[in-house]
């Protein structure tokens, strides 16, 4: 049986290419007169997805029409889709077409116009993509019923060479080796190698080994791992790559260097969207995405629980591509969900478990209709809930009800803002106006203990009208989880133990002690007597760019500003205070305080280090060892 023959030219776009293509196509079978086509970009309509043409053909750029084999050119209509944001693109056909006959449908330069392709033609994608598909459905009888689809595609490839990205891991140890990887990226972080062919890039770093002396050209693959490097020095240190042809310099994120060290910082995303790629129906390409092109070290899933959003099938499908991905020592993946309660009472919350293969937990079942009940069906070694936006009027929690096992970190940040405090830094506005009820420092002030993660971008659910809305969205923030083990199990236990920490998305290395204790201890007079006198705050900030200030905090208040020169610095200080006039003392709750730090880069990124609480005259349960 003959098929139909779909062509594309050119086959290959360069990413924010602006060109013409045209789609033609060779018809198996005899089409009458009146057969109506239909063409679909497959477009969601973002600002980095493929331009969006006009039919009007006179305009003077970037318009999609037909054209017949004798050159007779056919205008489309736009049809909207019920569910589609760009419509797509019908005609009809005024003649017959033999079998063999060929049409094409031109996407770019209008037909008539003398005129350059890359400026009166039509914008490519702007990210990379392999076997790109684009609909064409043809309906001989000119009635509308169409069926499946021809699919012409092409591929989308990294533009020019604009910088190298640079990924080593945060933590390290004196003389251990190491690898890292440099990606060769165009404009929009895709992969390219289109370089001149002169292009020469020189490695190095601070306090470099005479002997490391490396050039390296840009490979094919647009990526290149180098291994084996190391540090003789404990310290802080940056790599850098000097392009000597452009004379640009590229620097990696900081690298801490130990003395010794079993321990890493890993980067990632516990409640959070991918602006490329789809996280629930693609869920393969979008975990492939965050491992491989954003370089996170754990990801976990967080679907709305509403059948509209994640179908039986749809959760089955995550499951088991969690399964699929989650690898020590290169990729950690986590199911999660999401549940929005009552407003105050319960609010919106990302539901982590530690093993996939469980069934999805939806509010409309009975057993999980509420947090009383979820918590009494699960175990905290199996879930975690972490409170999320919750300083959202209309979706805030109250912290009231606050759950000391089940609820171990709290979300302080998302793409749409800080829920710190009130007047705090990147607050909720827009339609969605912060509620004092949720601020994180008046539930700390309560007695309420939990560590801080944060967020990414999210249209979804409750989201879902902001990105159009005049609600402000700040960088997607990260996740720093600091674990003994590039596990899944030991990161799960790491929150746990709220080993964490929160920036907006600038992979700031953050480390803070009290009496030597690390980020989400919790300690006592009663074993360590001499923190009635004396609390020793220590710690070491090396950011991404220069740092503007670390403010160490007590009780929600800044207790000592640091301006430190460049961008790392080690920081101690003594508070001395008098314990009992600076405690609070909840009701119901002995005498506590607690610290932590919040630091500021002069780009505008910010970090935070979960608390670390000092209780007096009652023995608090040690969650970490020692570490200085």
């Amino acid at each position: 049986m003959r098929r139909s023959i779909c062509y594309t030219e050119p086959g290959i776009a360069l990413a924010g290419q602006t060109g013409t293509w045209k789609f033609h196509y060779t018809t198996a079978t005899s089409l009458p007169e009146g057969t109506r086509v239909k063409f679909d970009l497959l477009s969601m309509g973002r600002d980095i997805d493929w331009e969006i043409p006009s039919v009007d053909l006179s305009v003077d750029a970037n318009v999609i029409y037909l054209e017949l084999e004798d050159g007779e050119i056919l205008e489309f209509e736009e049809v909207e889709t019920p569910e589609g944001l760009v419509p797509q693109y019908e005609t009809t056909l005024p003649y017959s077409i033999k079998v063999g006959g060929i049409f094409t449908i031109a996407l770019g330069i209008p037909p008539d116009l003398d005129g350059d392709e890359s400026e009166y033609g039509t914008e490519s994608q702007l990210m990379i993509q392999r076997r790109r598909p684009f609909n064409l459905y043809i309906d001989p009888k000119g009635k509308g019923n169409y069926e499946d689809p021809q699919i012409f595609t092409l591929d989308v490839r990294g533009n020019k060479l604009d910088h190298i990205r640079i990924l080593t891991p945060s933590f390290v140890a004196k003389n251990k080796r190491f690898d890292i990887t440099v990606r060769f990226e165009d404009e929009y972080d895709n992969l390219t190698h289109l370089a001149p062919e002169e292009t020469l890039i020189d490695l190095s770093y601070e306090h470099l080994r005479e002997n490391l002396n490396w050039k390296l050209f840009v490979p094919e693959t647009g990526f290149v791992i180098l291994p084996n490097l190391y540090f003789n020095e404990a310290g802080i240190y940056r790599i850098q790559l000097r392009n000597l042809h452009t004379k640009e310099h590229f620097l990696s994120a900081p690298i801490k260097c130990f003395q010794e060290n079993d321990r890493g910082l890993f980067w990632g995303l516990l409640h959070g969207e991918s602006e490329r790629v789809d996280s629930t129906e693609n869920i393969e390409n979008c975990l492939r995405h965050f491992r491989d092109e954003k370089a996170l070290n754990f990801f976990a899933t967080s679907p709305f629980d509403q059948d509209s959003e994640t179908t039986q099938e749809v959760w089955k499908s995550l499951s088991h591509n969690i399964s699929e991905f989650n690898e020590e020592d290169r990729f950690a993946t986590f199911l999660g969900s999401q549940y929005v309660g009552e407003p105050g009472k319960e609010g919106v919350r990302q539901l982590l478990f530690s093993k996939e293969g469980k069934g999805i937990v939806r509010q409309k079942d009975a057993k999980h209709s509420c947090l009383t009940k979820i918590y009494k069906t699960w175990m905290p070694k199996d879930l975690l809930s972490i409170p999320t936006f919750t300083m959202g009027k209309g979706f805030h929690f109250d912290f009231k009800d606050f759950n000391p096992e089940f609820e171990r970190v709290v979300e302080i940040y998302n793409a749409w803002g800080s829920s710190e405090k009130s007047a705090g830094d990147r607050p909720l506005s827009g339609p969605v106006k912060p509620h004092a009820e949720g601020s994180l420092v008046e539930a700390l002030k309560k007695n309420c203990r939990f560590g801080f993660v944060a967020g990414g971008l999210d249209d979804r659910g409750i989201y879902h009208d902001f990105y159009d809305s005049e609600q402000a969205q700040y960088s997607p923030g990260l996740t720093g989880i600091v674990s003994n083990k590039y596990a899944k199990e030991s990161m799960f236990e790491a929150l746990t133990n709220r080993s964490c920490y929160a920036t907006t998305g600038a992979r700031i290395i953050v480390g803070f002690h009290v009496a030597g204790h690390p980020m989400g201890s919790e300690l006592s007079t009663t074993s360590k007597p001499g923190l009635l006198v004396n609390r020793h705050l220590s710690g070491y900030v090396a950011g991404t760019d220069a740092l503007d200030r670390i403010e160490l905090i007590r009780n929600g208040e800044v207790l000592h500003t640091i301006h430190p020169e460049g961008y790392h610095h080690d920081f101690y200080f003594d508070d001395m205070d008098p314990l009992e006039k600076v405690t609070l003392t909840p009701k119901g709750s002995a005498p506590f305080v607690f610290y932590y730090v919040r630091v500021y880069q002069k780009d505008g990124h910010l970090a935070w280090g979960s608390p670390i609480w000092v209780d007096v005259g009652t023995t608090a349960p040690q969650k970490s060892k020692k570490n200085g």
